[in-house]
């Protein structure tokens, strides 16, 4: 029977502060382990065991990257706001992160809190965004990668194909970071090696040579690393998510007939195949029924915690574990609270009835007054708007063909998958509304819900619900989060969806008809309009579709801007880029810059649009803008200061960038003064 890693023992060793140091400029609580068992760095690492805890650490903070342990900010959604999918949305916020060309700044993230000495590592709802969450996290891993990499060599008593595959799922781990840095930051600090000493000298190597590294590191991991069939445990790396990373980098670096082979590998030759039918694992009903009923169908089913790693599912090519109590490992993910719209507030900006009355009266099962078809805090989650979706992913990515795909089940309200404004029903007795839809305007056209950025918006409840195990044992109260303390918050990292999409890439950029591949994703989720022809913009939009966070979604929009610039295709509106510039402009005009800003304000239409008056929030008149230099995040001031002997390279169009500081082109280059301290 196969196990799950559930708890690992941390390795708490001073071997690992240079870096830290380094990177972070000082200690971040919540990063550091707290350590479960020591050991001394000489027995650890000439041991299997410790490696293999060193291995699980790396394998569970997969999960830190979409969830944290402050559960209501979670990190990923950083990814979001810098796409076309979403923005920030919580209005209460002074600064709120809406008006990016201009609040981010080198200093503006990753700063330290001096009352409190912890780092603002998160928030996409705040002027701090996780920028510094993903460069510290990611440096933490591959810290600890590179430990695997460099000790277990010295373990003799393992043979030679067991020591490559435990190198080459070091290698993923270190490569799964690196790719994120890369399409980020751009060119970033390349560290292959465990310092023994704090390195002050640090140089940043050039984007296109780290890539080239780590797309060699990946093609041994690929070899090396086990079918996931011949594994004892689930949530760790498989070949398989060794092949999907490696399509990936063979797309960045321009080899597209090499990814499209490792995908035909995956799709027809491995152990994996798509969910299909009209069911699947076990039937979770939803919150509540009575007020909300799903009609079962397979994509609400392939995507409950509970059955994304089953055994019967062949789908998953990695998942992430995050299940059990805080003891066994457990980070809270509560995508109910963070994502689903704050209308049930009674503050000035919440939905009214037309008759004046407060639309949602949000009531306990406790309460006298409770009736269970109205109990919309346990059917969708207590939300509260942090992020909000543009109107694209809400309505205009569903059209194909230039008609609305009525029978795409991801998009289904009848199903229950996906949850509109004016499917909710007032739920105050005091109104004559009372039964009736929710409506957005009165009979003369006057608004009801003056914060229509952070309380009027559809979510799709099929991604983001789960199961709240402590708000359903408490009567008493409204606060459904999502997955908490002693329940399941699994997630998908790589599915075999994914790469179906990511063939139909790599066909395109070769002049190739890629098509079936998207509409295999589409029949499955029963859709009526299938693609005659693709763009790569269908192919953007079906990832939006089918991945929506799953995938990482600025970090893929950017690394497609590098391969159109590379490649020379054009892109849906017939834009080509070039290698040179793709991502050294700036401005907030609508002309040039990257496929990833075309995108973020062509589609997404939020960012560089018309100032937007509100109610009820802190911010009265909100400017969502994107500037095209924004591609890349800028690299934080505390880890450019910290770099005392050396200078890392501030990227384009912030404040400390210079076009003439020295980087390393190569990797080799990088490696080599890895060893050079002074």
């Amino acid at each position: 029977m196969k196990t799950i890693i559930k708890k690992v023992n941390y390795i708490c060793l001073s071997l690992f502060l240079g870096i830290s140091a380094l990177l972070s400029g000082c200690s971040d609580d919540f990063l550091k382990p707290e350590p479960v068992s020591i050991y001394e760095p000489a027995e650890t690492f000439s041991t299997e065991s410790g490696l293999k805890s060193v291995l699980a650490f790396c394998d569970r903070h997969l999960k830190l990257y979409y969830t944290s342990a402050k559960g209501t900010i979670e990190p990923i959604a950083s990814e979001y706001i810098f796409s076309d999918l979403m923005v920030a949305g919580a209005t209460d916020k002074a600064k709120m992160l809406c008006d990016v060309a201009n609040q981010l700044t080198p200093t503006s993230i990753g700063t330290r809190n001096n009352s409190t000495g912890k780092n603002d590592l998160y928030v996409s709802l705040d002027q701090t965004h996780s920028g510094w969450h993903f460069w510290h996290e990611s440096y933490y891993v591959i810290m600890q990668a590179n430990t695997i990499i460099q000790y277990i060599d010295g373990i003799e008593e393992l043979d030679e194909a067991t020591k490559n595959a435990y190198k080459g799922r070091a290698y993923f781990h270190r490569a799964f970071r690196y790719y994120a840095l890369v399409f980020q930051y751009g060119d970033v600090p390349l560290l292959t090696k465990v310092t023994e000493v704090p390195k002050q000298n640090y140089r940043s190597t050039k984007r296109d040579a780290i890539l080239e590294l780590i797309t060699k590191d990946m093609e041994f991991a690929a070899e090396w690393v086990p079918d996931q069939k011949n594994m004892a445990q689930i949530g760790m790396v498989s070949k398989g998510a060794c092949r999907m990373l490696l399509s990936k980098l063979y797309l960045a670096v321009g080899e597209y007939g090499k990814a499209e082979a490792q995908l035909d590998e995956l799709i027809n030759n491995s152990e994996y195949s798509l969910i299909q039918g009209d069911s699947f694992g076990t039937f979770n009903d939803g919150g509540e029924p009575e007020t909300w009923p799903i009609t079962r169908n397979v994509i609400w089913d392939m995507h409950r915690a509970e059955n994304k790693l089953i055994a019967a599912n062949k789908e998953v090519i990695l998942g992430i574990v995050n299940r059990g109590s805080d003891e066994e490992g457990f980070t809270p993910f509560h995508t109910m609270r963070m994502i689903n719209p704050y209308y049930h507030n009674t503050g000035v900006g919440s939905p009214k009835t037309k008759d004046g009355k407060q639309a949602i009266a949000e009531l306990a099962r406790t309460n006298a007054n409770y009736n269970i078809q109205y109990d919309y805090s346990r059917a969708f989650g207590r939300g509260i708007g942090t992020v909000r979706p543009t109107y694209y992913q809400q309505h205009t990515m569903w059209q194909v063909n230039g008609r609305m795909d009525n029978t795409d089940l991801r998009h289904s309200s009848a199903h229950g998958n996906w949850v509109k404004m004016t499917d909710i029903k007032v739920s105050n007795k005091e109104s004559s509304e009372f039964g009736k839809p929710l409506s957005l305007y009165d009979d003369y056209g006057n608004l009801l819900c003056k914060d229509t950025i952070r309380r009027w918006f559809d979510v799709p409840l099929y991604k983001f619900y789960m199961d709240d195990v402590i708000a359903e044992a408490n009567k008493a109260t409204v606060n459904f989060y999502g997955a908490t303390n002693g329940g399941n918050g699994d997630w998908y990292l790589y599915r075999l969806a994914e790469a179906y999409l990511l063939r139909a890439e790599a066909k395109f950029y070769q002049g190739k008809d890629g098509t079936s591949d998207v509409n295999e994703i589409r029949k499955r989720a029963k859709c009526s309009e299938l693609y005659n022809s693709i763009t790569i913009g269908d192919i953007m939009d079906e990832r939006a579709r089918e991945l929506y966070w799953e995938e990482w979604r600025n970090v893929e929009l950017t690394r497609v801007s590098l391969c159109l610039a590379r490649s020379g295709m054009p892109d849906e509106w017939g834009n080509t880029y070039s290698i040179d510039n793709f991502d050294k402009q700036e401005g907030t005009d609508p002309n040039g810059g990257s496929y990833w800003y075309q995108r973020v304000t062509k589609c997404g239409k939020m960012y560089n649009g018309p100032t937007i008056t509100i109610q009820g929030g802190t911010i009265n008149t909100i400017k969502y803008t994107m500037d095209k230099k924004n591609i890349y995040w800028p690299l934080f001031n505390e880890s450019i200061t910290a770099n005392r002997k050396g200078k890392l390279a501030q990227n384009y169009g912030y404040d400390g960038y210079d076009p003439s500081t020295p980087k390393w082109e190569t990797w080799q280059e990088a490696v080599a003064d890895e060893d050079e301290v002074d």
